[in-house]
């Protein structure tokens, strides 16, 4: 079997997108730049990169890359010479040993096959006290839908359990809440849930961005980056590592190794 490229799964810039989807996305960037300021900096699975460009700015180098040809080309083509991106596998990453301080995989973990292999390279990779970032979709809501392409899904308990049998020790916060959605979401939360569990859910792009408009309303372009004030910048809210959450569509995890004398 061909392995994908992606594409239909991704937001390419200039593409409809939900304010929501937008506001998600500069987000999580933004709660990342605290991380990365001064810090050797790697994105996996950076999509076409539409945060590399605020990471760039803050960090101290920074190197991208993703599974996907297209979207490492449509980086290349982007920021030419501003970031260094290549194609490589998030299971076999192509960095030194000790060589880099925070690593980040945002709304991409399920793609990967084996998460216990991404761990192990970051663990590999990173230098001690070095932190790995993720952004997941959160599994744990009862109308969770989950995206073509996909292995599994992490939520709190998951990625606690994950990275803490490799040694690292985790911290968690939720970003969207679910009480500061819109009525017709709140409305439309069990017709969704009937839809994904019947099988109904559009898998295309084109069919999600139709179903979007219906619920969120006119769309907003997607950029192909992410700039400072873009968006109303959240406070994600600490979440307990001991059980699940209902209560955020997105779950943020930090996952650090123990310094060198630990």
């Amino acid at each position: 079997m061909t392995a994908p490229d992606f594409t239909d799964v991704t937001e390419m810039a200039g593409e409809e997108i939900s304010p929501e989807q937008l506001f998600r996305l500069a987000n999580r960037y933004y709660w990342a730049g605290d991380f990365a300021d001064g810090k050797d900096v790697i994105e996996v699975a950076c999509g076409t990169g539409p945060g590399l460009g605020y990471l760039a700015e803050r960090a101290k180098s920074l190197k991208a890359g993703d599974f996907s040809q297209a979207m490492v080309d449509q980086v290349v083509a982007h920021y030419g010479d501003r970031v260094e991106c290549m194609q490589f596998d998030a299971q076999a990453m192509p960095f030194d040993d000790n060589s880099a301080d925070l690593i980040l995989i945002f709304e991409a973990l399920y793609y990967v096959p084996s998460a216990e292999a991404f761990v192990a390279e970051c663990k590999r990779v990173l230098r001690p006290s070095g932190q790995v970032l993720v952004s997941n979709a959160n599994p744990d809501l009862f109308d969770f839908n989950p995206s073509p392409h996909s292995f599994t899904y992490h939520g709190v308990t998951g990625l606690a359990a994950l990275f803490g049998s490799a040694g690292f020790k985790t911290q968690f916060w939720g970003s969207t809440p679910l009480a500061k959605v819109g009525l017709k979401q709140k409305i439309l939360r069990p017709v969704k849930k009937f839809v994904v569990s019947s099988g109904l859910m559009p898998k295309s792009m084109a069919g999600k961005r139709l179903l979007k408009r219906l619920v969120f309303g006119e769309p907003v372009r997607m950029p192909a980056e992410v700039s400072a004030g873009m968006v109303e910048t959240e406070t994600p809210k600490p979440l307990p590592a001991d059980r699940p959450d209902t209560d955020h569509k997105v779950i943020y995890c930090a996952a650090r190794l123990p310094d060198a004398a630990a």
